[in-house]
């Protein structure tokens, strides 16, 4: 098979799974920097045939920027409770990344929340943060969903009867603690939230075809409005 007819083919799998939906944005970036590398050490491609792949490829690749289709974070809400800042949080899927799950594709879904007191003259100092890794998946064929949460070294493994069901326990965060106010000098602060989701298991023909696309589906990140605590020192 000779380049040019390759081309078209990576084309072609741009075009379908990027106006499908069906895969995320760093899989269009990988198959775009690819079509890029083939066309320049390709030397029997016309012209005419290198601007129109360029072209096709460059316009799905804009047409979806990462964090689009509505996947957003809830909150995050901050409040002093006994002394110490506790964080309420979550995620709001998009249907993409629903009907990805609905399909049997597990996903990794990282929260890393984050404490920064705000400094004017100098950029927000860290001061502490919490890394809670969830997993979500489900087989349909079974009606089976499991999702586990890992923070720090307590894993917690649950079975739920709905899809929902499981939605709810594995991306929702209530009242995490953070840091105790007496330990802190007075100030503003405001919790920065970052959530990553990488895919666990691509579907087979993706896998198949195109083994070097990186398993990160996508990343959000949301601050919530500033919080005068703490104590006099």
């Amino acid at each position: 098979m000779c380049n040019a007819w390759r081309l078209k083919i990576l084309a072609l799998i741009i075009i379908t799974y990027s106006s499908s939906r069906v895969t995320c944005y760093e899989l269009r970036v990988t198959i775009f920097r690819y079509v890029i590398m083939k066309i320049n050490f390709s030397g029997d491609v016309k012209p005419f045939m290198t601007r129109t792949i360029l072209s096709f490829a460059l316009f799905f690749l804009l047409l979806s920027p990462p964090g689009a289709w509505g996947t957003d974070i809830l909150g995050p809400e901050v409040r002093v409770a006994n002394n110490e800042i506790a964080v309420s949080t979550g995620l709001s899927l998009d249907d993409k990344n629903l009907n990805d799950l609905k399909n049997g594709i597990s996903k990794e879904i990282t929260f890393y929340i984050d404490l920064f007191r705000v400094w004017k003259a100098w950029p927000d100092e860290f001061i502490a943060g919490k890394k809670i890794v969830k997993t979500l998946k489900s087989d349909p064929i079974k009606k089976e969903h499991i999702a586990t949460s890992l923070d720090g070294s307590t894993l917690i493994e649950k079975r739920f009867k709905s899809f929902d069901s499981m939605l709810i326990w594995a991306l929702n965060i209530k009242d995490l603690k953070l840091a105790h106010v007496k330990e802190l000098q007075q100030a503003d602060y405001f919790v920065r939230v970052t959530v990553e989701s990488r895919l666990r298991k691509l579907p087979p023909v993706i896998g198949y075809l195109l083994f070097f696309v990186p398993e990160k589906d996508f990343k959000v990140m949301k601050d919530s409005p500033a919080l005068p605590v703490g104590s006099e020192k």
